[in-house]
């Protein structure tokens, strides 16, 4: 893409959190929830951030966002370097960047009605059109996300958890911003409501032009509203990708590993995926990742190198790679090393050599 269509540019992003100290007078142990991430988002683009608990991705979004600290790593939004913005200036660039919570029944004051939840952003950040004027801004609002006509004057306890997800939604969008950090936005919800609210989402960016970064534990759910998707382990990005690449042709082991996890009740489903392995154990303590990659205590492809040597993100193997442990199942031919699109980045040693799904 290019650099008038990038509306946010991250390089080599690092969020360390001091838990403890190591003795008396030791330095303190440091939590590496992010640990050297780089990505781009285009205007009007959907990334989907993918990941186990614990993978860093909602302090990812946070540290988009400028709500947590970085500890090194630069940050550019709409061309404007934002890495050390003081207040002044994070306060100018909050209206276009919104953030939008997992669990909508503790994001919403519950002595506010919905009116006054959705004008309190637009207050905050000057609104000078009078009560009239915020009042129809208000109601366009309300009806741009679906909700019924006589929502502003309820309180957030008569509404269903999919009508809440929908207020915190419209409170988003009332500065009309450029960028909205959808954290976790459905796995508070049903699953019949899922559906709506990734469709609303879509309906919005059309209309709008938004752009999302939408963050996920679950492969199921962004693959219907994103354009490309990163997947992040143990506060690294280990694959990225347009959608119907990763999909179609994961390249880590990690992604096989979230594909497997996802329930497919389609007929011979188990037989398309019996070469896909779900990850065992655990995720790394992110106080003491292990060395070379961070996913070779859980995966089947692991050799020396990879204990020894981390794998860069890559669109391309570089050099020879290593015999894997133990191979994987094939189903279908080995593909050459020029398999992996030009768009699609890999951080493992034997990207090259896992058959792509049939």
């Amino acid at each position: 893409m290019t650099d008038a269509n990038v509306l946010l540019q991250a390089r080599d992003l690092r969020v360390h959190f001091p838990v403890r100290s190591a003795g008396w007078f030791g330095k303190p142990v440091l939590a590496r929830a992010v640990d050297g991430v780089s990505l781009d988002l285009a205007r009007g683009e959907t990334l989907g951030l993918v990941g186990e608990s614990g993978s860093g991705k909602t302090t990812l979004g946070r540290a988009v966002l400028r709500r947590a600290p970085l500890a090194s790593g630069s940050l550019h939004f709409r061309g404007e370097d934002i890495t050390r913005a003081g207040n002044t200036q994070l306060r100018q660039l909050r209206r276009h960047m919104q953030l939008v919570f997992q669990d909508p029944s503790t994001s919403l004051n519950p002595r506010h009605t919905v009116f006054d939840a959705i004008a309190e952003p637009l207050i905050v950040h000057g609104w000078s059109a009078g009560r009239d004027a915020l009042r129809r801004r208000v109601a366009q609002l309300i009806d741009q996300v679906g909700l019924p006509a006589d929502a502003a004057q309820r309180y957030p306890h008569a509404f269903s958890g999919g009508q809440r997800q929908r207020v915190g939604i419209a409170r988003a969008l009332a500065v009309q911003p450029d960028l909205i950090v959808a954290d976790e936005p459905v796995s508070a919800l049903d699953v019949s409501v899922r559906a709506q609210i990734i469709n609303l989402f879509q309906d919005l960016q059309q209309e709008l032009g938004l752009s999302f970064l939408l963050i996920a534990h679950d492969l199921a759910v962004v693959r219907h509203v994103s354009h490309r998707i990163a997947i992040m382990y143990a506060g690294q990005i280990v694959e990225t990708g347009p959608r119907d690449d990763i999909y179609q042709r994961p390249r880590h082991p990690y992604t096989r590993a979230l594909l497997a996890a996802v329930p497919e009740p389609r007929r011979g489903a188990d037989a398309q995926r019996e070469h896909y392995r779900v990850a065992p154990g655990e995720p790394p303590s992110p106080m003491s990742p292990p060395s070379g990659c961070r996913y070779h205590p859980r995966c089947p492809l692991a050799t020396e190198r990879c204990r020894q040597e981390a794998p860069p993100l890559l669109t391309g193997a570089s050099g020879p790679p290593a015999k894997p442990a133990i191979p994987v199942t094939p189903t279908a031919p080995a593909t050459p090393q020029s398999s992996v699109a030009p768009a699609h980045a890999v951080a493992c040693w034997f990207a090259d050599q896992i058959p792509a799904t049939p």
